[in-house]
């Protein structure tokens, strides 16, 4: 058992005990927030034990950079699948943008089923 005391401050008749999150304040990125939001609505049980264990944050900022490490690893292959190469990059580039859109919404769909709504 810990042996440092809580520290409290009078609000009105009550005193509120000081608790205090010790959370990083580097903002999370796309994939880490989606992670949130899906625990936060469909795991709530889940999501408060994180929030209370202190383990919430490192857990949300793990899975945006392991989406993000597996979107960079996907999307050269699956661009090389739907033909969006170098050379029709400049020949079309609209049609190489298209491409080069699906093949980052499919790899997304792959993360969210993977990692985010798992």
């Amino acid at each position: 058992m810990s042996s440092t005391a809580l520290q409290y401050t009078q609000n009105g008749d009550y005193l509120v005990p000081n608790i205090e999150l010790n959370q990083p304040q580097t903002p999370l990125g796309k994939y880490g927030r989606i992670r949130k939001t899906y625990l936060k609505e469909n795991r709530p049980v889940f999501y408060n034990h994180l929030l209370l264990s202190g383990k919430l944050y490192p857990h949300l900022a793990e899975i945006d950079q392991t989406a993000k490490q597996r979107l960079e690893q996907m999307m050269p292959q699956l661009a090389e699948a739907a033909g969006a190469t170098e050379e029709l990059k400049a020949r079309d580039p609209m049609q190489w943008t298209g491409r080069m859109n699906a093949c980052k919404a499919q790899a997304e769909e792959v993360i969210r089923n993977e990692l985010i709504f798992n």
